[in-house]
């Protein structure tokens, strides 16, 4: 018998600035409700944000994420009914779901490899890129210096949907997250744009992570909006 897909989740809530000091209180408040989810295998409450140069000026305190490996598709379902859930949907604008399927995932978070590929299938569709570092703080400036012109030619990137920076921190535990067309679109990117491929060698020989993981997904499913507009496949 075929093992079953591992569901992921990111859902992403945008608030009106009068529920900005909410939000915050929960990013820290929620965690012990979070780890307390059935079925949860893996979570991480996030903040998110321009993700252009990875220092606090980034940030977006109007929008919101969490990160979510689920057991079952059931146990996902049961959570988008938990009062946890329920919270963050009245205190919000907007929501974007999104649902993944994990393909490949190298590396750690938080010493754990989070996203089982198992079950990875072929995909022909659009994917979904996720990165996510811990910077050695001595090695800061020199990644912050590195970052500029590898935003620049992402946002300039045939089939690209979406990408927002993420982090668990406002400086020091940040990542990206981004939705491709299609996989080709994801490697032209990734292994062809000279900026990105520079960083990659430079990433190697000068040791900015002291943790690190990147991880590719089928987007199975994508519905809401962020910051007001909606995602289209």
């Amino acid at each position: 018998m075929a093992n079953t897909p591992t569901p992921v989740t990111l859902h992403i809530w945008g608030v009106t600035p009068a529920h900005v000091p909410g939000a915050i209180m929960a990013m820290a408040v929620d965690r012990p409700s979070v780890r307390r989810m059935p079925g949860l295998s893996f979570a991480k409450l996030l903040g998110t944000g321009s993700g252009r140069t990875f220092t606090a000026s980034d940030a977006d305190v109007h929008h919101w994420a969490m990160l979510g490996v689920w057991t079952s598709a059931e146990d996902l379902r049961n959570f988008e009914g938990s009062p946890l859930h329920r919270r963050w949907l009245r205190r919000s604008c907007e929501q974007l779901r999104v649902e993944l399927e994990p393909l490949a995932s190298t590396g750690r978070w938080a010493g754990r490899q989070p996203f089982d590929v198992a079950a990875a299938s072929p995909c022909d569709g659009p994917v979904a890129a996720l990165t996510r570092a811990r910077l050695k703080p001595r090695l800061a400036r020199s990644f912050w210096a590195a970052v500029p012109p590898v935003v620049q030619a992402l946002h300039g990137s045939a089939g690209l949907v979406l990408s927002l920076g993420i982090g668990e921190a406002p400086i020091g535990l940040q990542g990206t997250f981004s939705i491709w067309r299609s996989a080709d679109d994801l490697a032209t990117f990734a292994y062809r744009n000279p900026d990105h491929r520079r960083v990659i060698k430079q990433t190697k020989s000068t040791g900015w992570y002291a943790e690190e993981l990147f991880a590719r997904f089928t987007v199975r499913s994508v519905s809401g909006t962020y910051r007001g507009e909606p995602v289209v496949l």
